[in-house]
């Protein structure tokens, strides 16, 4: 047995949340691998709407373990509110018992948001466009090595350690100005802590070896996107961890010999939250077109998202990087009605043409090449059959699939879990 690994293939928000929870049935251990609570996984279904932000979205499936992995980073109090709102939704996780967390998982502090906030502030024009949720600061203590663990809430020094590093932190916090309080949200983080010592944990290499040795299928589920990954995405504007299918290895504990199906996941068009390059970028009246008719809010933040043409060079560089062997194309509703779409094809970069990502688009803008399709004026939404798929569809799923040689295996045509077709 192998572990399946789904990720994103853009600059996040593809809808690997209801993607997870489509294929949660076929799983027995759904196993998020990176990120924190600056992820915003939206699923619906049966007439409700769930964001979640930390707990995986095989959490709904009654026959599938969840686990929190090793490589996430936990905000304890944002937990115990995820964890309160579904109890309130009907879906008590201490009596379903579906849920684990890995013992090696490092926690985000109140003082972490505090610099987190600091570090923003300062960069001014030039800020990262942080979620302020303490993600960086906390994956800055864990390569650091004097981070905070969830197998450390269980020591009789805890609270000796938490003190040692708030303690680091408020010396560089001093540099910034004057410290707020935090009084409050520190209570809330120890009362927080309380809940999460009801669960079990666990060490997710060990678990994930079990399982796999007992013939169980397991899938590893990411957070944010491809293009926001540390060593490889759009650089210095990315997330904190590895989001690329070697992000699964490290933030589980898997061997690269133990992965099986790679399942990337892209919008039928592009977008990006925050600071950073995003050569398709449609700053105008069809980029607020796509943002109205797409929704285009983000899950945690409710910042409104960057809007584009999709982007050729950029996913064939997403599915190099992640070994991808099947693709799942989301939100192609959202282009219903357009006469004409576009696929950016080539860059013309520091005066060549090129088809693949450069090292620095920040400094040096590409400036997207495309090619036109024809649109689709059909409402896919209602779409429940493959055969139902309007021929202007079909044609640019083709033209994707000879541009990227991989195939599209799932389309996803509305939010709900039902609006999701099986293509191949």
């Amino acid at each position: 047995m192998a572990v399946d690994v789904l990720l994103g293939l853009q600059w996040g928000d593809e809808g690997k949340g209801k993607i997870v929870d489509v294929l949660a049935p076929q799983y027995d251990l759904i196993a998020r691998f990176q990120g924190g609570p600056n992820a915003g996984h939206t699923l619906e279904f049966d007439g409700k709407k769930f964001v979640l932000n930390t707990i995986p979205s095989g959490i709904f499936e009654k026959h599938t373990m969840n686990l929190i992995g090793n490589g996430v980073v936990i905000d304890p109090i944002i937990l115990k509110k995820e964890i309160e709102k579904l109890k309130e939704a009907g879906h008590d996780l201490l009596t379903k018992k579906n849920l684990m967390i890995a013992r090696k998982a490092h926690l985000i502090l109140p003082t972490h948001q505090l610099l987190d906030a600091s570090s923003e502030k300062k960069m001014g024009d030039g800020k990262i466009g942080s979620t302020l949720k303490g993600i960086g600061p906390t994956y800055m203590d864990k390569t650091g090595r004097n981070g905070l663990r969830v197998g450390d809430i269980n020591l009789p020094d805890f609270k000796e350690k938490y003190q040692k590093l708030v303690e680091k932190h408020l010396s560089i916090l001093s540099n910034y100005g004057e410290v707020d309080d935090f009084s409050e949200k520190e209570k809330a983080f120890f009362d927080a802590l309380e809940l999460l010592k009801k669960f079990p944990h666990v060490d997710s290499e060990h678990l994930v070896a079990k399982y796999l040795k007992e013939g169980k299928k397991v899938l590893a589920e990411g957070a944010q996107g491809t293009m926001l990954d540390i060593d490889f995405g759009s650089y210095p504007f990315v997330t904190s961890s590895n989001t690329t299918t070697a992000g699964a290895c490290t933030g589980l504990g898997i061997a690269p010999n133990k992965i099986g199906e790679v399942i990337g996941i892209f919008k039928a068009y592009c977008t990006r939250v925050g600071g950073g390059p995003f050569p398709t970028e449609l700053d105008n009246e069809i980029g607020e077109e796509l943002r109205k008719i797409g929704h285009e809010f983000g899950a945690t933040t409710g910042r409104p998202r960057r809007t584009g043409w999709i982007d050729l060079p950029a996913l064939k560089y997403a599915i190099m990087l992640n070994g991808v062997t099947q693709l799942v194309m989301t939100k192609a509703d959202v282009l219903s009605g357009f006469d004409k779409i576009y696929a950016c094809t080539h860059y013309k970069y520091d005066g060549e043409l090129i088809d693949y990502m450069p090292y620095d688009i920040c400094t040096i803008q590409p400036e997207p090449i495309y090619e036109e399709i024809d649109g689709w004026k059909e409402d896919l939404t209602g779409i429940r059959e493959v055969s139902e798929i309007p021929a202007k569809l079909q044609n640019y799923i083709d033209y994707l699939e000879k541009h990227l040689e991989v195939p599209v295996k799932y389309l996803s045509v509305g939010p709900d879990r039902l609006q999701t077709l099986i293509l191949n």
